[in-house]
């Protein structure tokens, strides 16, 4: 998670601790009310974790990563056995528990389950549709405890029905989204990238103006799911620099208005090497600050397998939420704690050490300390290669340093990944 606010202008959000070893404020749009722990550095984070508590979804997502339906999933654990799991990561000491789906909030005992998690000093945070958040829901996840809800949209209007399945799916968010802003609840918006929204993103942040919206994330999208092929919905690098623009522009203009907006940017660690690249090439004073906090965060070095894991439905441990298709062990059998420190595997034991793992334009990258290769999974997608470079970078060789000695050197060793031609267009 890139925060564009902190980077460009230096505001203090909540995430800080995590993302950059700062001791952050909880006043600007961050996940909490509470001020987190400071880890000592990014390698000995605990991971933030995903529990998709349920598969079942009211919507049909075109881009879903867990290829949900509306229908009953048999197997899922039950109460006693996701209590049992808040135990072990409340013991285990994760950052945040991080309540999906599906839709978490068609699961019948959720709010049982964030209640029992808050007793055990966990930070509960929703992700969530927010189709099915009528008054009566909202106050309901108001007093269970959730930290932070994220309601996702995926455009304005008819764009956001279409890609989720529904008409009328964008209204029933919206209404979820402003009854809980009505009981004070800390809540934000969640908008995944593509060919379907990128051009409409002035007006996306006008809707955020208007509606008065303090924290947005834009996502990146991860092939995952019914995500999982690089499709006509999938930015092209340029395009992607296009959005990145817009976004930081957006920011700028918010805070020189003195708006309280915190935008973030998800899924693609090369965005903090792109905003470094802007300030720089701006002469701005913010550059060397900027570089450090990339150099302590260090990108997907330890993101996934470090700090980001996931626990599905089933109790099935995954690196990410987008990487359902490899599991690590069950939560039924041994615990997460003991899982996830368990580097027997060889997946594990290489986003542990992904340094020395790393192959192709990311391995010779200049940037690499800062970025770190980005998304593993989208290597593994495209090249059946987890340490192959992430094909969704966006810089040209040029900007990276790749140089015609280090070209030869990558073929030299086998390891040319060719670009994707649907995204270089």
């Amino acid at each position: 998670m890139i925060d564009i606010t902190k980077l460009l202008l230096g505001e203090s959000s909540s995430g800080d601790a995590l993302r950059y070893g700062q001791a952050g404020t909880s006043g600007h749009g961050g996940a909490g009310s509470a001020v987190q722990t400071v880890p000592r550095s990014a390698s000995e984070r605990r991971p933030v974790t995903v529990w998709n508590v349920t598969r079942r979804c009211n919507l049909h997502c075109v881009h879903c990563y867990t290829d949900s339906e509306n229908k009953k999933y048999t197997g899922e654990l039950t109460t006693g056995e996701g209590k049992a799991l808040l135990d072990d990561l409340a013991e285990f000491k994760v950052p945040a528990v991080l309540f999906s789906g599906g839709e978490p909030l068609v699961r019948k005992d959720i709010f049982e389950l964030v209640r029992y998690a808050v007793d055990k000093g966990l930070r509960p945070t929703l992700s969530t549709n927010g189709t099915l958040i009528d008054k009566k829901i909202a106050a309901k996840i108001k007093q269970a405890g959730f930290t932070y809800v994220g309601v996702s949209l995926d455009g304005i209007g008819e764009v956001n029905d279409c890609f989720r399945g529904k008409e009328g799916a964008f209204d029933l968010a919206m209404r979820g989204f402003r009854n809980l802003v009505d009981l004070g609840q800390r809540v934000g918006l969640r908008l995944t990238l593509t060919r379907h929204n990128y051009k409409d993103l002035e007006g996306i942040f006008d809707f955020i103006e208007r509606e008065k919206i303090n924290r947005a994330c834009f996502y990146h999208l991860v092939y995952s799911g019914r995500g999982a092929a690089i499709s006509e919905s999938d930015l092209t690098h340029r395009e992607t620099r296009y959005a990145l623009d817009i976004i930081m522009r957006r920011a700028r203009d918010f805070h020189e208005r003195g708006l309280n907006v915190n935008i973030l940017t998800v899924d693609n660690h090369v965005d903090g090497v792109y905003v470094l690249r802007t300030l720089e090439q701006e002469g701005s004073p913010r550059a060397e600050a900027v570089r450090k906090l990339l150099e302590w965060n260090q990108g997907g070095t330890y993101s996934t397998g470090v700090g980001v894991g996931d626990v599905d439905w089933f109790g099935e441990v995954h690196p990410d939420q987008f990487w359902m298709d490899y599991t690590f062990g069950n939560v039924r059998q041994r615990k997460f704690s003991e899982i996830w420190t368990d580097t027997s595997d060889p997946l594990m034991r290489g986003l542990k050490n992904r340094p020395e793992m790393i192959k192709g334009r990311c391995r010779l990258c200049k940037y690499f300390k800062l970025c770190g290769g980005s998304m593993r999974v989208r290597s593994q997608r495209v090249y059946d290669d987890p340490f192959g470079p992430d094909p969704a970078c966006y810089l040209t060789d040029e900007e990276i340093g790749l140089t015609e000695e280090k070209k030869a050197e990558l073929t030299a060793k086998g390891e040319i990944y060719p670009m994707p031609e649907r995204l270089t267009r």
